[in-house]
């Protein structure tokens, strides 16, 4: 008698998912989700897994928090949506005035705002170029910023995202990225621009350096806060401006309400997304008044930027951020997983490094023998962890990094758990059990 085979309501559903979307779309995991709740959610067949991963990094104050239905609910009520380019709504211009005080502080600032971070990087270059009528922008090996044209080319990672892609856009220029464990330092950074200000573009002709504070598809590298120093020194002594892309660090991630501050800089220009909107779509770019106002009218703008919806989330979840104290629990619970990581990579070779920022933590999975990435071991332990109820996904260049990215919200109970799945889904892939 042959075995029979239990088909879920998961995977009809996955199989359904095949034919009606393209392969070009990956799932992480075989999964459908039909409920979610703070750091958990729960598939269609009532399994329970804890969530960090978080909308790859969009879910800082969790998944349905009550605050930021109710805020959307209340917006339902009155204008859905309207395009601000042909009516302005308070929820726009509240959430402007609040951002630009958060980023500004004491200096002037306006804000716009988009759908996606993609699309709010491509406007940060657009407003750059408008203010300094300049062509050239510089961007680093493992930077990512989006997927559509600008921002592919933008993105230090040839594969998945540049694929057959081409010709990409002209203008853009690269450099490396300061990676301690790999030994790129600061120093060979700056000195490999230097060389391209002397061999590639003149310094009068750039725009814009945009630059992660701490890269997040690329691998959870932080930039040392004397090489962001270094940039902006740089970059105000050539009139070129300074992009720090804060989507993925942005409010509340590394344990400041943006990876920036803790530099000690001001940039000309921020992008942010993802986690600002806390679930809605909701990108912009929030910058100094004079620069803001390069683009002459009609410049800037999209159908759905800055949605009605999406505005009264993003002010409930700034109000959850304060209220909550996230930026603490951040640090805390950031110190918390650094610790238990250093205690894994003890027990597992395999574990080369651990980084992060705050909450924004990762470990690089290598051949213990010889140092060099492993991703077919990373997507072991990323699969082990999965069947025993923990969401992890995979980034850096060579897709040998775990990273980190549970809400704000996630309770000591919670971290502990996914911790010991963690260690457990090590341990199997190391072939310890």
């Amino acid at each position: 008698m042959s075995d029979m085979v239990m088909v879920t309501e998961d995977d009809l559903w996955l199989d359904r998912r095949t034919k009606s979307v393209p392969r070009g779309v990956v799932t992480a995991h075989p999964l459908v989700i039909e409920k979610a709740k703070g750091s958990e959610v729960w598939d269609t067949e009532g399994n329970r897994y804890l969530d960090f991963v978080g909308g790859i990094g969009v879910l800082n104050v969790g998944h349905n928090h009550p605050a930021i239905v109710a805020a959307i609910t209340r917006q339902l009520s009155n204008v859905s949506h309207a395009c601000f380019q042909v009516a302005a709504y308070p929820g726009y211009i509240s959430l402007a005035e609040r951002l630009n005080q958060l980023v500004g502080k004491e200096v002037e600032c306006q804000s716009v705002f988009f759908t996606s971070g993609a699309e709010a990087v491509e406007n940060a270059v657009k407003i750059a170029r408008g203010y300094t009528q300049r062509p050239g922008i510089i961007a680093f090996d493992g930077a990512f910023h989006g997927r559509t044209l600008l921002a592919s080319t933008l993105t230090g990672m040839s594969s998945p995202y540049k694929q057959n892609f081409g010709p990409f856009a002209g203008g853009v220029y690269r450099l490396p990225y300061p990676n301690e464990y790999r030994n790129i330092t600061e120093q060979h950074c700056l000195h490999a621009l230097e060389t391209l200000f002397a061999a590639q573009i003149t310094p009068d002709q750039v725009a814009a350096i945009i630059i992660e504070p701490v890269q997040g598809d690329g691998g959870f590298l932080p930039a040392p806060p004397t090489f962001m120093r270094a940039l902006r020194q740089i970059t105000e002594q050539h009139g070129i401006l300074l992009i720090c892309d804060e989507v993925q660090t942005g409010f509340g991630r590394t344990g400041t309400l943006f990876a920036f501050e803790q530099s000690e800089i001001m940039p000309d220009l921020v992008t942010v997304a993802k986690s600002l909107g806390g679930g809605l779509p909701i990108s912009g770019v929030v910058g100094r008044t004079e620069i803001m106002n390069g683009p002459l009218p009609g410049g800037l703008g999209g159908t759905y930027g800055g949605n009605a919806l999406a505005c009264a989330a993003a002010l409930a979840v700034l109000d959850v951020i304060e209220e909550e104290n996230l930026l603490a629990r951040s640090v805390q619970a950031g110190h918390k997983l650094h610790q238990r990581l250093n205690q894994l990579a003890e027990k597992y070779p395999c574990i080369g490094t651990v980084r992060g920022v705050g909450f924004m933590q990762a470990v690089e999975i290598v051949d213990p023998d010889t140092g060099k990435e492993d991703a077919p071991l990373t997507a072991e332990i990323l699969s082990a962890a999965f069947h025993k109820g923990l969401l992890l996904i995979k980034c850096g260049l060579h897709r040998n990094v775990v990273r980190f990215l549970a809400p704000l919200v996630t309770t000591d109970s919670q971290l502990e758990e996914a911790l010991h799945i963690f260690d457990m889904a090590l341990a199997k892939a190391t072939g310890r059990v």
